[in-house]
């Protein structure tokens, strides 16, 4: 006979009554108890909550909490969960702290997450596909009834949200949560417009979550952002239009700019590089900008490969760029790095086309015969380019508080291909 698996004296009676007490006492999980008002979905009729608020706010949170109780609900059976990138949808928005895993944790309903199939499944059955929006044609067919977008202001490219709508169209109700740090993109205004009746707006800063963040964290930003732009759209959660005095306006931008998939027919590529001085975490990033111009003369901004890299990684970024682009040569600015700017390019590849840009005249002086070329409508962005249209917007002649990196690079790649007189060149092959 089999010794009995229950202690000695205890039923199988018992102990299931037991195991049903002690799950009566544990507490059931409430997010509406711990969260504050701003991170709970309004109510009314809405197909979009647009959630637009500052770095550390809760958005990443309030997203995961939103979908996983719509999807627990029943509400959701086919969610769409979008990203900038793949990695972002899987290191913010799954993996991340507060992304779906977590929340899932704690509500005692957390998804099996497939990596290679980019696939969420809950336990009630439901499915989360995760995109990319920089893959803007993966979006093209799915159908859902529920979505979370997450820092719609950097996709580079619009199509992506367009694409999500056509295919949000399963079940009766078919809503989405947009999170985002405000950027005055034409994707974000769009939606913050007074004729969008379907989009319900929350806003926030920084500052309303500090219970929840390092006090070292918010008296750094402070320090260092409270009262400038900066501070105002990132901590602030302001929705910040054009700068007085700037030499770019989004107006100006939009007026020219073209499809991402637009098919162009160039006569010369260059990639602009602006180098970084330093390595760190608060170093500038180093700008490389992809630019080319057609035989009518007219320019294209067709890609932003920027960041903060080593000399290595923006070098070979850089050349990878060249191969791809089939682009004509790089043009690098050796102002602080002197011939080490052409011997890092060199160490990836000894024999690239390499002009190197002494910029004599300064950041206004290479700056205003660019801006005037858009002002007449000569240059276009093919795609959105988030970061680079914000510097651009904000870059104020005589008001320059930090190095314009994305900006800085553009400039010496339209330069090269437009406007050669704006700078000295020596050349090197």
């Amino acid at each position: 006979m089999s010794a009995s698996p229950y202690p000695a004296g205890l039923t199988p009676e018992m102990v299931a009554l037991a195991g049903v007490s002690l799950r009566a006492k544990r507490p059931r999980y409430d997010w509406s108890a711990v969260a504050r008002s701003a991170q709970l979905p309004p109510p009314g009729e809405w197909r979009t909550w647009l959630v637009m608020a500052g770095r550390g706010f809760g958005k990443t949170r309030t997203g995961a909490e939103w979908l996983t109780e719509e999807v627990q609900a029943g509400r959701m059976r086919r969610v769409a969960i979008v990203a900038p990138t793949a990695a972002d949808a899987r290191d913010v928005m799954v993996e991340g702290e507060s992304g779906l895993l977590a929340v899932g944790t704690r509500r005692g309903f957390r998804p099996t997450y497939e990596p290679s199939k980019r696939r969420l499944t809950w336990p009630n059955g439901a499915m989360g596909t995760l995109y990319s929006a920089d893959e803007p044609e993966r979006l093209r067919g799915p159908q859902h009834d529920g979505a979370w977008s997450d820092e719609i202001g950097v996709w580079r490219y619009p199509d992506a949200w367009d694409q999500l709508q056509f295919g949000l169209r399963l079940g009766t109700d078919p809503r989405q949560v947009a999170t985002t740090t405000p950027r005055p993109t034409t994707l974000v205004r769009s939606l913050v417009g007074p004729d969008r009746q379907d989009v319900v707006v929350t806003r926030g800063s920084t500052h309303e979550n500090a219970a929840n963040l390092a006090p070292v964290f918010l008296e750094q930003i402070a320090n260092r952002y409270e009262g400038t732009r900066l501070g105002r759209q990132e901590i602030g959660g302001e929705l910040l239009t054009d700068t007085p005095g700037a030499l770019w306006t989004l107006a100006m931008i939009d007026a020219a700019r073209l499809p991402a998939d637009t098919i162009l027919h160039l006569t010369r590529i260059v990639i602009g590089i602006d180098p970084a001085v330093s390595v760190g975490e608060d170093s500038d990033e180093t700008g490389i900008i992809v630019a080319g111009i057609d035989a009518a003369g007219h320019g294209y901004i067709l890609d932003d490969l920027s960041g903060r890299y080593s000399p290595n990684e923006w070098a070979t970024i850089a050349v990878s760029a060249l191969d791809r682009w089939q682009a004509d040569r790089i043009i690098a600015e050796r102002n602080n790095g002197g011939q080490m700017v052409e011997h890092t390019i060199r160490t990836v590849r000894r024999h690239a086309p390499i002009t190197t840009i002494h910029a004599s005249r300064g950041k206004i002086a290479r700056a205003e015969p660019v801006g005037a070329l858009y002002e007449q409508g000569k240059v276009s962005h093919v795609g959105s380019f988030p970061i680079l249209e914000d510097q651009m917007t904000t870059f104020v002649p005589d008001v320059v508080a930090q190095s314009p990196d994305h900006l800085d690079a553009m400039v010496y790649a339209l330069s090269d291909l437009m406007v050669q007189t704006v700078t000295t060149f020596a050349r090197s092959y």
